[in-house]
């Protein structure tokens, strides 16, 4: 605490989204590694998109102002000036994600004139509207948002790639950090009834996925692709979202609704994690997925398309079962492969584990955003 010394910092953070996925997660964690000497004001471009707040501590001061201007919109002059006026009055704005970048601009605009505090931005991958590619117009008008901005953060060496080549980023403003989280958390195998409502019988195997339910993620691809493995493997997704439906339509079509289990989102994946025989990604588009490191943490073998970092991040015997992006039969191939041999998910998912403890620490990535949120603030430390 400040004692009274000084008064609290206030930093705005202006979401995409602020539901339960894995930008918004982490930011949450972030929030709370920093602290209750920070005053959070929490905006989601999605009205009422707030499940992360589930894991906020609550000894933190958090806001989410019902009266900032909408995030979505035509960039019009007098839009983006009622934007920046609400950012006033914050030492520090972190924007996130394609649906803040108005902000961006704004800020860019009208920093000097208002006096706006520091805007450090943040780019975690992409919707289904660019995950087959970027769209030209978005480019030009990141280029022209960002100028200002004091760095841009991305998790991933494709999304850094990004920022360098089609963005125009100079070297020094983009900063990788990559996801990391608390290993030894996943040490622990938790009870067989940890996932509520349902619990794992003797003899089940469980292949596992923590996912919100959105488009890009491409869940009924994931179906599909479990869908011919033996009877006594289930598929559990973990998480919520709008293609819930999409996805147990999927399951039934197939005749596998009885094996295909959707029990909504669980704030501690490290309860739930080392349950899973096997881990699966279906998306479309990722970058740096946070559960795929979860998974390893917890030792498990992961089965996934070639997205983003992924097959950087997994052990290099894991490599093998990481397939060309888009391609099922593939997908389901490198299931059904890892299904079938025990000794084999034993050995991949040992490994995988000593490289999440090794590379995807939390303290070590807390302290990276300790020290660009510091540098864009101009202090020697943060908070």
């Amino acid at each position: 605490m400040n004692g009274g010394n000084e008064p609290a910092l206030r930093i705005l953070h202006l979401h995409s989204s602020f539901a339960a996925g894995g930008k918004e997660l982490r930011a949450a964690r972030l929030m709370n590694a920093f602290g209750p000497e920070i005053e959070h004001s929490v905006v989601s471009a999605q009205p009422g998109a707030h499940g992360a707040s589930v894991v906020l501590d609550p000894a933190l001061s958090v806001r989410f102002p019902a009266d900032f201007p909408s995030l979505q919109g035509r960039p019009t002059p007098w839009r983006l000036l009622r934007i920046a006026r609400a950012m006033r009055g914050f030492d520090l704005i972190l924007t996130y994600n394609w649906g803040a970048m108005d902000a961006v601009l704004a800020h860019r605009l009208l920093d000097a004139s208002l006096g706006l505090g520091p805007l450090v931005h943040h780019e975690d991958g992409f919707n289904e509207d660019e995950a087959q590619g970027l769209k030209s117009g978005r480019n030009a008008f990141r280029r022209a948002a960002l100028a200002r901005a004091s760095a841009l953060v991305v998790p991933s060496r494709r999304l850094e790639a990004i920022a360098l080549g089609p963005w125009r980023q100079p070297r020094a403003r983009v900063r990788l950090i990559v996801n990391g989280i608390d290993t030894t958390a996943y040490r622990h195998r938790p009870p067989p009834d940890a996932v509520p409502g349902l619990a794992k019988a003797p003899g089940d195997k469980w292949v596992g996925t923590l996912a919100g339910l959105r488009p890009v993620k491409n869940l009924p691809r994931l179906v599909r692709a479990f869908a011919a493995l033996p009877e006594r493997w289930r598929l559990v997704i973990i998480g919520e979202g709008p293609e819930r439906a999409a996805i147990a339509a999927q399951a039934q079509a197939l005749g596998i609704a009885h094996r295909v289990h959707l029990p909504g989102f669980i704030a501690d994946p490290s309860r739930v994690a080392g349950l899973f025989d096997l881990f699966a990604l279906s998306s479309d588009s990722e970058q740096f997925p946070i559960s795929v490191v979860e998974a390893m943490a917890a030792g498990i073998a992961v089965a996934s398309p070639a997205v983003g970092d992924v097959a950087d991040m997994v052990s290099v015997d894991n490599r093998a079962f990481v397939t060309p992006a888009g391609d099922e039969a593939a997908l389901a191939a490198s299931l059904a492969a890892l299904a079938a041999d025990d000794a084999l998910r034993a050995a991949i998912g040992e490994a995988n584990r000593a490289r999440a403890q090794a590379n995807y620490d939390e303290n070590t990535m807390i302290c990276a955003y300790r020290e660009t949120y510091a540098r864009a603030m101009g202090r020697d430390r943060f908070p």
